[in-house]
């Protein structure tokens, strides 16, 4: 069954899913390293250390935001 969720203010669904699906899961499927990005969920700044544990749900707002270095 499906998951719908919102990713960066878009619709994205996730086919075929496996429950219970975490933001680990999330970042492996769009292929995001978890060291260069930070990820809010439904307003919510999630640890690091808690990206295996904070379980996504239908209709939640995700937020991943890459780190840009810069001088």
């Amino acid at each position: 069954m499906p998951l719908l969720i919102r990713l960066n203010g878009e619709r994205y669904e996730i086919e075929f899913i496996a429950h219970p699906y975490t933001i680990n899961d999330l970042l492996q499927k769009l292929n995001i390293s978890p060291d260069g990005v930070a990820v809010e969920v439904n307003l919510n700044i999630i640890k690091k250390i808690n990206y295996n544990k904070v379980l996504l749900n239908e209709d939640d707002s995700v937020e991943i935001v890459n780190f840009v270095g810069g001088g």
